[in-house]
């Protein structure tokens, strides 16, 4: 269930920042919160809120318009510390452009961010 989440929001995003609308709306988890919550460290969307509708919950995310695309990754491969560079070549569109967003031991991050503490973890969305 939670699996169809990640890619229902991944898609949810793509589609609203194609069309250019100023926000979507998602079904809320803790999950896409903490992903959010990395998206808008790298000033990829704006804010968001969370709005109770009595059945879990929906997630306003303010679109700035810099999301070209983003998608969730299938399997979620498991990637070590020293892995990230293939996964980048394969989901990103070049160097330095766009983020890995991974799950780790420490909380939901960048990839970039792991590779700076030197963890690894399963991959979960590509950004760019």
């Amino acid at each position: 269930m939670q699996h169809d989440l990640v890619s229902d929001f991944a898609s949810a995003i793509t589609n609203a920042e194609r069309v250019g609308k100023p926000f979507v709306i998602v079904k809320a988890s803790n999950l896409i919160k903490n992903i959010l919550k990395v998206m808008q460290r790298y000033n990829y969307i704006g804010d968001f809120e969370y709005i109770e509708d009595g059945r879990g919950g929906k997630i306003k995310i303010e679109l700035l318009g810099r999301i070209n695309k983003c998608g969730a990754i299938r399997p979620r491969f498991s990637v070590k510390k020293d892995e990230f560079e293939k996964y980048e070549r394969r989901y990103l569109p070049a160097a330095g452009l766009g983020i890995l967003i991974v799950t780790t031991s420490q909380g939901v991050m960048s990839h970039e961010e792991a590779k700076k503490k030197g963890i690894g973890g399963k991959l979960l969305v590509y950004v760019y």
